[in-house]
């Protein structure tokens, strides 16, 4: 499939052939081609943005992962303790129990600007903790962001033109580039209902 780029990180499960893997999957900082085992599932979590993994430096998987050994269809090994697998039921209470023995924590500035709010820094400081939390530059996470908007409009069959002037894009070539940098598809194939290869985690959000 067509991974398109995301400013988020994701803790992923799947399962091939009777074996269990477990990895936590950085950020994406431009769209790519993901292979996807045949028969295999996946399952997995992902973490708002700011939210990290300290043992783990974010920016250092961006546009990687890092695979976490020993994984059974029941337990894996995370940070010295044994963890079961999540599921779709219990996911919020596996990731409340990760926050209480401090696997995952959260930046509070770089929180607070994604909610609005001017924190009392300087922008130099800002950007390095964005850096820092995200793996990601602030630019780099609002473009993500809007080509991830641009390409919903246009599965929603809105026109290209219209969709420059929603989000701000200078002309429908600076769509189009970032469509396929970000998304690894023009606006035609976006627009088209034949079959074609999926694109990961596209929607609204």
């Amino acid at each position: 499939m067509t991974s398109i780029a995301t400013a988020h990180w994701d803790l992923v499960f799947w399962e091939h052939r009777g074996q269990v893997s477990v990895a936590v999957q950085g950020p994406e900082s431009r769209a790519s081609e993901a292979p996807v085992p045949e028969d295999a599932t996946f399952f997995g979590i992902s973490f708002a943005l700011g939210t990290s993994m300290p043992h783990l430096p974010i920016d250092r998987l961006v546009d990687g992962s890092a695979e976490i050994p020993d994984a059974t269809r029941r337990s894996f090994w995370l940070k010295g303790s044994a963890w079961r697998l999540p599921g779709y039921d219990n996911a919020e209470a596996f990731v409340r129990r990760m926050v209480r023995e401090g696997i995952v924590d959260v930046d509070p500035i770089v929180a607070g600007v994604l909610r609005g709010a001017s924190p009392d820094v300087s922008e130099r400081t800002l950007q390095r903790r964005f850096v820092t939390a995200t793996g990601l530059t602030r630019g780099a996470i609002r473009q993500i962001d809007r080509a991830r908007k641009a390409a919903v409009l246009i599965q929603e069959n809105v026109p290209a033109h219209d969709v420059v002037h929603r989000l701000g894009y200078f002309d429908q070539p600076h769509l189009a580039r970032s469509l396929t940098r970000y998304i690894g598809r023009t606006a035609t194939q976006l627009s088209d209902r034949g079959p074609s290869e999926p694109l990961s985690l596209l929607y609204k959000t």
